[in-house]
């Protein structure tokens, strides 16, 4: 497929990367299909928690359009709904299943999913939690576009019923995300949003150190973490850091700590955005350990894997500096050459050429596969 294409995209937000990761997957992603030629309507839902929080509300490399209610959504863009080259709607969206269901009834040429939280997806859709998507409509999109890649993708064709399930995982934007040439003011740092989940290996990996290291200095950014957390006295705390700020924080770490979700852990292959943005930007990343972590980062080569304490505290006081600078350069060049926003748009674009023959939307021949 060479000619440009009419994209639309309804995703849980573009404007606002205040506790998501969404905003700078499809920041990134669209930038290179900009750069590809391609038009994106970006369709995001107007609530109060992002309004009040947007760092990009106005982008010059997309449309973007705020909506009050599915009903208004869809009587200001049924055509350009229709007429789409593809329509992609993201996870996450409030009201998903509603507008699953509002958007497949306009028939567009092209109707996929974009699942920036795949693992999560699936542990929600297994207790019969259909907060965003319900597993009756993952047979209605043409394509299932997977932030998780490996044994994730047979899984959901042969037992959810994906037509096709493709990987397509986060990417960063290199001229945004490179290193800023600061002086060091951290040891070791983190970015994300409080999650229960995480927040043992943040524990272990993180906060143990720094008691045991107080002559070091650590850092963790983000949102929503508990008051009752009992931070040592040479942990420093940003509440928000907006992506403007990225790059100048991960380049000012000696290295910078990759934390992954449990249900992402559980599936593999599944990088987070955070991984992409800290390599690109030069800065060496320790990691907790998960299936295909291997095939885009080699263990000592480009990462640090650290399962307990001890590895966290050895890397951070027991590395030469010339390992460490190989680290970050070898991290660097994998993603620079796979993991950027234009390399992402290209797949993306190659993967909507390469379209299956459509069933009809009302009838299914699929039978799930048992656990």
């Amino acid at each position: 497929m060479t000619k440009p294409l009419n994209i639309v995209f309804l995703g849980l937000s573009l404007s606002s990367s205040w506790g998501n990761g969404h905003a700078t997957t499809f920041r990134a992603l669209i930038r290179g299909l900009q750069a590809g030629g391609h038009r994106v309507l970006f369709l995001e839902r107007d609530v109060p928690w992002y309004a009040t929080r947007r760092d990009l509300p106005d982008p010059d490399f997309c449309e973007l359009a705020y909506y009050s209610d599915i009903a208004g959504m869809i009587g200001s863009h049924a055509g350009r709904l229709h007429n789409a080259d593809a329509v992609i709607i993201g996870s996450y969206v409030p009201e998903g299943v509603a507008v699953i269901d509002a958007v497949a009834a306009l028939q567009p040429k092209r109707f996929c999913f974009y699942d920036i939280d795949t693992p999560v997806t699936l542990a929600k859709l297994d207790r019969g939690d259909e907060e965003y998507l319900a597993r009756r409509q993952i047979p209605l999109f043409d394509a299932y576009f997977s932030f998780s890649g490996g044994e994730v993708l047979p899984r959901l064709e042969q037992r959810y019923g994906a037509r096709k399930a493709v990987a397509l995982y986060c990417s960063v934007d290199v001229e945004r995300y490179h290193n800023t040439q600061e002086a060091f003011r951290w040891d070791l740092g983190y970015l994300g949003t409080y999650s229960p989940d995480r927040q043992p290996t943040l524990e272990r990996l993180l906060i143990e150190p720094a008691r045991r290291l107080p002559r070091l200095r650590f850092v963790v950014a983000g949102p929503q973490y508990p008051h009752e957390i009992d931070w040592p006295a040479n942990v420093e705390r940003i509440e928000h850091l907006p992506p403007s700020e990225h790059a100048s924080f991960y380049s000012r770490q000696r290295f910078t700590l990759n934390v992954t979700r449990s249900d992402m852990i559980a599936a593999g292959w599944s990088p987070s955005v955070r991984l992409f943005e800290a390599a690109a930007c030069g800065t060496p990343i320790i990691s907790d350990h998960w299936r295909g972590l291997d095939e885009l980062l080699p263990d000592s080569e480009a990462i640090i894997v650290a399962k307990r304490t001890e590895d966290a505290v050895k890397a951070l006081t027991g590395l030469d500096e010339g390992h460490r600078r190989s680290l970050a350069k070898n991290a660097r060049s994998v993603v620079v050459q796979s993991h950027t926003g234009i390399a992402r748009a290209r797949e993306l674009i190659a993967a909507l050429g390469d379209w299956p023959q459509r069933m009809s939307r009302t009838e299914s021949t699929f039978q799930p596969v048992s656990a």
